[in-house]
């Protein structure tokens, strides 16, 4: 490989490990973000439901700026307004505005940076001609490990939310900006698929196999925005867990899903993605019913790591399901598939933020109740994940 194929491989790195430090910092602070903006539990759950569903218009609108500009540049842009809009939600003295602002702002920059660095991780593994996403995820998950356990320590130090914001967000701004320079190219990038192989391809990748897998990774989907938006809150308000411990759900969470993905391709080489996925689906149900069953903070955190053990395996097979059914090798498939990861995350933070107002003392334990009956779900539909592999190249695309 060349200098400038690790310079691009490091900096793809750098932005999952931002956008990972920088959600964490915000999702495991939500119960200081609620008090410090005075939000009621149904202001809070809208304001969770609104981040997916203007994080999807984000995707789309950067996706539509890759053809003429290239990932790299909407990346530069992007991910610095995250930072600037995590900074945001910790300013209470513009009230709803900038609240709302916030919202906005993080949303779309949410949405355009997912898509941008995940088209970067794809051109980097191009580039390298090797399997290297799996490790760009990994990245991810330890940066918001860090995003956690810094919040844990900012909580125990008592710093206000701009401060606690502001540390998490100025890293990431920095390094955002100084290895932005060094991504992938538009010239670098390729012209990719013309307008009618993608046509062809829509009708020849079959919808069948992609609903049933699409349906196990969106309900994967459901629980993970349980678990990322509500994991602190819950250790607080309903488990009496103090400010150091709240955002330590989410921590052991991830941890365990950087063990699982670790293992997870070990797994399906020697049992096959059907079995993976059935045993991820049977130990992330006993961890999410382990959140509700859970008596205190203690148990709680170790529920969630659990759940983050056998939830961890459902996405990256569910992706290499969707591609095997794509005769066309352009992607669409998985496209398809990517849908269903806003999907879930938007009825997950719809379903648990219906929920939760119902009781006053038990809200957050009942709400997670639903997460975790869907996740049964997964184990039902894990035979779906038995897909044929394509027998037909690109070129089939075109006839």
């Amino acid at each position: 490989m060349t200098v400038r194929d690790r310079q691009a491989r490091l900096s793809a790195y750098a932005a999952f490990a931002v956008q990972g430090l920088c959600f964490a910092a915000l999702v495991t602070r939500v119960p200081r973000v609620q008090d410090a903006h005075g939000m009621s539990d149904g202001a809070l759950a809208l304001v969770l439901l609104l981040v997916p569903l203007v994080a999807g218009a984000g995707s789309v609108v950067a996706g539509a700026l890759f053809a003429r500009h290239g990932s790299a540049p909407v990346l530069r842009v992007a991910q610095p307004g995250v930072c600037v809009a995590v900074v945001l939600f910790g300013l209470t003295g513009g009230g709803t505005p900038v609240l709302y602002a916030a919202v906005v702002l993080f949303g779309l920059c949410v949405g355009a940076v997912d898509a941008a660095m995940n088209a970067q991780a794809v051109a980097v593994e191009r580039r390298y001609g090797i399997s290297l996403l799996t490790g760009f995820y990994a990245v991810w998950s330890v940066a918001g490990i860090c995003g956690g356990l810094w919040v844990a320590l900012a909580n125990r130090l008592d710093l206000s939310l701009p401060v606690g914001f502001a540390v998490p967000a100025v890293v990431g701004a920095a390094v955002s900006l100084a290895t932005g320079p060094r991504l992938v190219r538009k010239a670098e990038e390729g012209t990719g698929p013309s307008a009618e192989e993608m046509r062809a391809a829509a009708v020849r990748v079959p919808w069948r196999p992609v609903l049933v897998v699409g349906a196990a990774m969106g309900v994967f989907y459901l629980a993970d925005a349980a678990v990322s938006n509500y994991s602190a809150k819950y250790l607080e308000d309903e488990l009496g867990a103090g400010g150091v411990a709240a955002p330590l759900g989410y921590v052991a969470y991830q941890v365990a899903m950087v063990v699982s993905r670790a293992a997870a391709d070990f797994g399906v080489r020697r049992y096959g993605g059907v079995a993976v996925v059935r045993a991820g689906g049977v130990v992330g149900l006993l961890g999410m019913l382990g959140v509700v069953a859970a008596p205190g903070a203690p148990a709680a955190i170790a529920a969630f790591a659990v759940a983050g053990l056998g939830l961890a395996v459902v996405a990256p097979v569910a992706f290499s399901a969707a591609g095997r059914v794509d005769p066309t090798g352009l992607g669409v498939a998985v496209a398809r598939l990517n849908v269903f990861n806003y999907a879930g995350f938007v009825l997950g933070a719809a379903i648990v933020g219906a929920i939760a107002p119902l009781s006053e003392t038990d809200g957050l334990r009942l709400a997670f109740a639903a997460p975790a009956l869907l996740v049964a779900v997964i184990v039902l539909l894990a035979r779906g994940f038995t897909t044929q592999p394509a027998t037909t190249a690109r070129a089939a695309a075109t006839g």
